[in-house]
């Protein structure tokens, strides 16, 4: 069987550097989730209602997040926003703040306050450059039929945005959130080496059939070709570092994934499970094909699961915690239930995965 060699592997443990931890009682289910998934460090996305547009709010977060699970390493960030000037850049920068999520307005959860145009911002690129923060950018324009843009192209069209950040601030470290398409893994990989992009773990399994008649697979950006797909494995287990793991996990109630009278939610939870399900992934890869088993090493799971984005980042990892795989020893649950009634359908429920214990 694939992979079979790294049943009892030891690793570090990963770090996931995009995802959604909410707040409330949905916070108080998914937080203690992030250790089931094999995970020590997260980088946590600033989309609360309302948005974290400074210092101030992003570190009370953090305090909340820590009464729950103080063991975990949480990144801050901050949400792009008119509010934000150059002084709060340096101000966050100088509180620990890492980096600054941009949104198009609308395309996503939470991003009605999102960006409707970089240029305002110039100023802030050039502090965030200064000071070493990170942009990080769902890279999508909104639909627009007059354009013929809808959520199967938005990744595509958006690109040529980055390749002009890029250009305008060379210095400026920016991170290409969960790619989708091989035009966004040949964008960043033509790009300097402060261009990185994120994978995420579902992305690794699905394409536009799956989320097609799923909502529990239904995320934005959206899965698109199979083709994109098989340039998404390749540039996991090939990149050296120029992709990594940011699994995007994005818990909502289970009512709200069952569209009827509303807009289906996007997003996809894979928090309790992420380090299996890449492991998962790179084995169906292989049988199908897509990527070779001498790919995926154990010096590739490392990179990929956390070591890459850390070195990136700037970011150690001084617990010395680490993980052991078993091959096949665990069941992904069904539903994942919390406080106050909250039912959560994590990704691939009920399927046999990688299990995960601490050492």
């Amino acid at each position: 069987m694939p992979l079979e060699k790294f049943d009892g592997l030891e690793l570090p443990a990963s770090a996931d550097f995009h995802v959604h931890l909410r707040d409330g009682d949905m916070m108080k289910t998914v937080v203690p989730t992030i250790r089931q998934g094999g995970v020590n460090t997260v980088y946590v996305m600033p989309n609360l209602v309302p948005p974290l547009t400074s210092a101030h709010e992003a570190l009370a977060y953090k305090a909340r997040l820590r009464e729950i699970d103080p063991s975990i390493n949480y990144l801050m960030t901050l949400y792009l926003h008119e509010s934000i000037t150059p002084a709060v850049i340096k101000g966050a920068k100088a509180q620990g703040i890492i980096g600054v999520k941009s949104y198009p307005a609308g395309v996503t959860t939470n991003s009605s306050s999102g960006v409707l145009s970089y240029e305002p911002f110039y100023p802030v690129f050039t502090a965030m450059e200064t000071s070493g923060m990170v942009l990080n950018l769902h890279g999508e324009c909104p639909s627009d039929h007059t354009k013929n843009i809808t959520i199967l192209n938005a990744e595509s069209n958006f690109l040529p945005t980055l390749k002009s950040l890029h250009a305008k601030f060379p210095k400026l470290k920016i991170v290409l959130e969960h790619c989708t398409t091989a035009d966004a893994i040949a964008a960043v990989n033509a790009c300097g080496p402060t261009v990185v992009g994120t994978i995420t773990a579902h992305h690794l399994f699905l394409t536009v059939d799956d989320w097609a008649d799923d909502p529990f697979s239904f995320c934005k950006p959206v899965a698109k070709w199979p083709s994109d797909r098989a340039a998404l494995l390749t540039a996991a287990v090939t990149s050296k570092g120029k992709f990594f793991l940011g699994s995007d996990s994005a818990p909502h109630p289970v009512s709200s994934k069952k569209g009827g009278l509303g807009k289906t939610a996007a997003g996809v939870f894979t928090q309790p499970n992420v380090t299996s399900l890449v492991l998962d992934a790179f084995e169906l890869a292989i049988e199908r094909g897509l990527i070779r088993e001498e790919d995926v090493t154990k010096e590739l799971l490392e990179g990929f699961l956390g070591g890459y984005g850390r070195r990136f980042y700037g970011v150690r990892d001084g617990t010395g915690e680490g993980i052991v795989l078993r091959r096949g020893a665990a069941k992904i649950v069904e539903m994942v239930r919390g406080e106050g009634g909250v039912e959560v359908v994590p990704f691939r429920r009920g399927e046999g995965t990688w299990g995960v214990v601490w050492k």
